[in-house]
């Protein structure tokens, strides 16, 4: 159970100051957002994890999401229900957009942190009617547990202590999404990466050699292609250059993926993005060996500073 150390305002729309309690992860904080009467970010030990309106479920705030909402629009024609299946759950940002944009979507939801969902659930609560159920456990672990075929999509979006826990990196990992996933099934995943340092927390990457910038990535891109026959990935620029840390999403499936209207839709985002796919996404990953279960390791820690 979630232990709250301070919730002057109460539950959910009237409650504008900020709420904060200790859960499984450490420190959740929920902050207002000044700009909507609505909003809330969710920050955990101080990294932001997840942005909710509650009146506006369909309104993504960060990028990357919005990202993943492109996704999620993309899976199947406009309205369709989905099965959805939500690896790592935060503030359940991407399952109440799922909810709100393709109405009676069956969504299963894997966070590790039942405390948090617990306290995330009382403070910022889901619309009655909303098929989404959430499980507390490990997402590897749950997936497992999910019979063959089950989802339209799988969105991965898992982080302990603001890296990928490594588990969620690998072939085999890869191989239990496939499997869950209806033919034609899309998996996405955000990943975060960044300029070179340290050894980066990536199976491609000898302990003590230093990283080269995006190093995660580009591993993490060559495990989806050799598990998938199409894969696309999107991110600002300034990310995919290796110029500074943040997040970029993968995308992959048997199919055709949607690329030009994916690219259409990142290159219309409030900070614009850009899509990789085909030889230029080789080209990203030239020299980048698929992770295994026996190679992964966590994804690399974001630079000091920046969360500030």
């Amino acid at each position: 159970m979630a232990k709250s150390r301070q919730r002057r305002g109460g539950r959910g729309r009237g409650a504008r100051e900020t709420l904060s309690a200790q859960v499984s992860g450490g420190t959740a904080t929920l902050e207002p957002d000044p700009e909507r009467a609505s909003g809330w970010t969710l920050l955990l030990e101080g990294a932001p994890q997840s942005y909710v309106d509650l009146d506006d479920p369909a309104h993504l705030g960060f990028g990357y999401q919005r990202r993943l909402g492109h996704v999620i629009d993309l899976a199947a024609p406009a309205g369709r229900p989905l099965h959805v299946l939500h690896l790592g759950g935060g503030a359940l940002t991407l399952a109440r957009y799922t909810a709100a944009t393709r109405p009676r979507s069956t969504q299963q939801v894997f966070e590790r942190d039942a405390a948090l969902t617990e306290w995330v659930r009382a403070a910022l609560p889901l619309e009655r009617g909303w098929r989404i159920r959430v499980r507390a456990g490990d997402a590897r672990e749950g997936l497992a547990k999910l019979p063959e075929g089950w989802a339209d999509l799988v969105v991965s979006d898992v982080f302990s202590g603001a890296r990928t826990p490594a588990h969620l990196t690998s072939a085999e990992f890869l191989g239990e999404v496939r499997r869950v996933l209806r033919p034609g099934g899309l998996y996405a995943a955000n990943v975060a990466d960044g300029p070179g340092g340290g050894d980066g927390g990536t199976g491609a990457v000898a302990p003590g050699r230093r990283r080269r910038p995006l190093d995660h990535l580009r591993a993490q891109v060559a495990t989806v292609r050799a598990a998938f026959a199409s894969a696309a990935l999107t991110a600002d620029p300034a990310v995919l250059r290796g110029r500074r840390f943040g997040n970029a999403v993968l995308v992959a499936g048997d199919g055709e993926l949607p690329v030009a209207e994916l690219t259409r839709r990142a290159a219309g985002d409030p900070h614009p993005g850009r899509v990789e796919s085909g030889e230029s996404l080789a080209g990203f990953a030239a020299g980048a060996a698929p992770v295994t279960d026996a190679t992964a390791r966590p994804s690399p820690a974001p630079p000091e500073g920046t969360f500030e």
